[in-house]
């Protein structure tokens, strides 16, 4: 008779546990900030016009420090769906070890993501990521459920029904682990 795996390691409970996160997360950080920011009319009016003219010195100088024209410019030239797939791809990178392939098919998946397949690849193409060290997050956290062997690390990181990492980023996970 086979015993059945528990339901934390099946693939698709974790799948299910980090969409619900990232939708928790997405509703939780709305637009409440934005009205904080901003001064009511009765706080404008009692700055002096010293007070003022500093104040647009200031927000001169940190506009221009932390930005520059052309990369508000190219920002403001990516599709609005683009934008939102490379925040989805960060988050999913952020939140838990994703090989590229596998980043791609949870951003194009029917039950992922759903984006079209050229906004998941610009997502891919500018995320901030080591898949070197996702591959090691990964084998790091199947070593902390249950023991494997070299062999069996590797070919779980690599197979098409695991991770999907390269053969080299599976490699550089094992030989990067713990001793």
């Amino acid at each position: 008779m086979k015993s059945k795996k528990p339901i934390h390691k099946k693939w698709w409970f974790w799948l299910i546990v980090v969409i619900l996160i990232i939708a928790i997360g997405s509703s939780i950080d709305g637009d409440d900030d934005s009205a904080a920011d901003q001064p009511s009319a009765n706080e404008a009016a009692d700055i002096s016009d010293q007070d003022q003219d500093a104040q647009q010195k200031e927000e001169s100088s940190t506009n221009e420090a932390n930005s520059d024209e052309s990369a508000d410019s190219e920002k403001e030239d990516v599709p609005r769906e683009y934008q939102n797939a490379l925040k989805a791809a960060q988050n999913y990178i952020d939140m838990m070890a994703f090989s590229e392939k596998g980043l791609f098919e949870q951003l194009t998946s029917e039950y992922g993501d759903q984006y079209p397949e050229d906004a998941a690849q610009y997502a891919i193409e500018n995320v901030e990521v080591d898949y070197n060290e996702e591959a090691l997050e990964a084998a790091k956290n199947y070593l902390e459920t249950m023991p494997m062997s070299d062999q069996e690390l590797f070919d779980q990181l690599t197979s098409e029904y695991g991770d999907q990492f390269t053969d080299e980023q599976a490699q550089y996970a094992i030989d990067n682990l713990p001793k």
